[in-house]
């Protein structure tokens, strides 16, 4: 999705990303073909030449950070099929809501290595050593509450680029908790952890700080399912949103047969 992305370049809104799709530009190749044949739709569209030349360029250097600070957070979710090897899937469990009076107890942590957990009292001081080589950072709700923890907790957390699970999947129709969504897409969590929510997390805290070490267990099997299960959700949105942002399969089919097509076309002028 990234490749066919046009809104991290100032001015440019949903509406005329998708006036260049509708024009045949679905992608950065694409339109470079173009404006080198002169066949841009406008001459204000030249304007973004130089844009769209640093993101292919961004691209093989591998650097999210450079669309993490053009993309709206709302848009952050175009990175994942470009980044999914550099992303972390991160969950907190804490003692309350607030960052600045309540501690997080507990971090889970799904990337490409595998589930990693972060216990305070054992080991939370290496999360950021752990994290430090993934540069997109991937949550539920985690704007609202994970990322204030983590920051209060960790000055130095600041991933170049987060996607938000919570808006896109809204904006696919799947409202609600993290729990209630699973739920309703069929993904389904052992049972004996199908009660457990935050407030239960807490408790399940404070039992294990009175000794008893099974409710920790428990924990970090709930905070692993978190985590494990937002990957799917994340590639639902990969797969879904697309086609509610306007470009749809048929658009993508035919983008790399045209831009071939445009570049034999310009070589045969020059």
């Amino acid at each position: 999705m990234l490749k066919h992305t046009f809104i991290h370049a100032d001015g440019v809104g949903p509406a005329t990303e998708k006036k260049l799709w509708t024009a045949g530009i679905h992608t950065w190749d694409h339109f470079i073909a173009r404006e080198r044949v002169n066949q841009l739709p406008g001459r204000s569209m030249q304007r973004l030449t130089p844009l769209i030349e640093e993101s292919r360029l961004a691209i093989v250097r591998r650097d999210i950070a450079f669309f993490g600070a053009r993309l709206k957070s709302s848009d952050q979710w175009r990175l994942y099929s470009e980044f999914s090897r550099q992303a972390a899937f991160i969950d907190i469990e804490t003692t309350g809501l607030s960052p600045d009076f309540d501690q997080i107890t507990v971090i889970g942590l799904l990337t490409k290595k595998g589930f990693q957990s972060f216990v305070q009292g054992q080991n939370l001081e290496e999360f950021p050593a752990a994290v430090a080589e993934y540069p997109l950072a991937i949550t539920f709700n985690g704007a609202q509450f994970d990322v204030p923890f983590l920051k209060r907790a960790y000055p130095s957390f600041a991933p170049p680029a987060h996607i938000d699970l919570r808006y896109p999947l809204s904006k696919l129709g799947h409202k609600g908790g993290l729990k209630e969504i699973e739920r309703r897409l069929g993904i389904v969590r052992p049972s004996h952890l199908r009660e457990v929510d935050g407030y239960e997390a807490v408790r399940l805290w404070s039992e294990y700080r009175r000794g008893k070490a099974a409710a920790l267990a428990k924990l970090l099997e709930y905070c692993q399912h978190d985590v494990v299960n937002m990957r799917p959700l994340m590639e639902r949105v990969a797969n879904e949103m697309p086609k509610l942002s306007g470009l749809t399969a048929q658009t993508l089919g035919c983008a790399q047969s045209e831009v071939m097509s445009t570049a034999h076309h310009a070589t045969s002028q020059s």
